[in-house]
């Protein structure tokens, strides 16, 4: 089934509307709270960004203004919360992402798809630079968990950093392996690397087109 069009897709509003399950808050609070709970590994967080959202959301009357604060000096600051339609939204938006898995781009997936242009010297030694930057994303990812746990964040509350690490620690192990594979011969390079095998393979691609293709 597809997903229904919603007038709100931006999916750091998912965040701002979770947020207010919580309380009423205003845009610069829900910015820090985000940034404060490392939230900003799961959506790009950026402040002006973020106030766009808000008013998308306001405008869709997913949230409404709750009360407006004033600190010191700093002019006014709106504050929002949910409306009936905005969580019963909330809740179809994510029980529709969770259940229907999306067709992604990865910028990664997309290189590895032309990763034979790299050359089988080439293609390890940026294979182990990545390994080596996943190492030490996985290694603050652990710590910044242990530290949640140890503060007795329930388990729920990260969940989405554990499954992060797990997505992280597949693809450095994936990518170990095929080094291993290129190393040892198993992943044999293909000839469209050479000058020599371009042409073939140009070749070969000009035969398979239709006559009528053919210059």
């Amino acid at each position: 089934m597809a997903a229904r069009k919603r007038p709100v897709s931006n999916l750091l509003g998912l965040a701002v509307l979770g947020l207010l399950l919580e309380q009423p808050m205003h845009p610069y609070e829900m910015a820090t709270t985000l940034r404060e709970r490392n939230k900003d590994t799961s959506f790009k967080v950026k402040t002006g960004s973020l106030y766009d959202v808000v008013e998308s959301l306001d405008r869709a009357g997913w949230i409404e203004e709750h009360s407006t604060e004033r600190s010191g000096r700093r002019p006014e600051r709106k504050v929002y919360a949910h409306t009936e339609l905005g969580r019963t939204e909330f809740m179809s938006w994510l029980d529709e992402l969770v259940r229907t898995p999306v067709k992604e781009y990865p910028s990664f997936l997309a290189a590895v798809s032309y990763l034979g242009a790299l050359g089988p010297e080439r293609a390890v030694q940026a294979l182990a630079e990545r390994i080596a930057r996943l190492d030490e994303e996985i290694t603050e990812g652990r710590r910044a968990q242990a530290e949640a746990l140890g503060q007795q964040t329930p388990r729920l509350f990260v969940i989405e950093l554990e499954y992060a690490l797990t997505i992280a620690e597949a693809e450095r192990d994936w990518a170990r392996r095929i080094i291993g594979d290129i190393q040892d011969g198993t992943l044999t390079w293909p000839e469209l690397t050479t000058k020599e095998g371009r042409q073939v393979w140009a070749d070969r691609e000009k035969q398979q087109e239709p006559e009528g293709l053919q210059a």
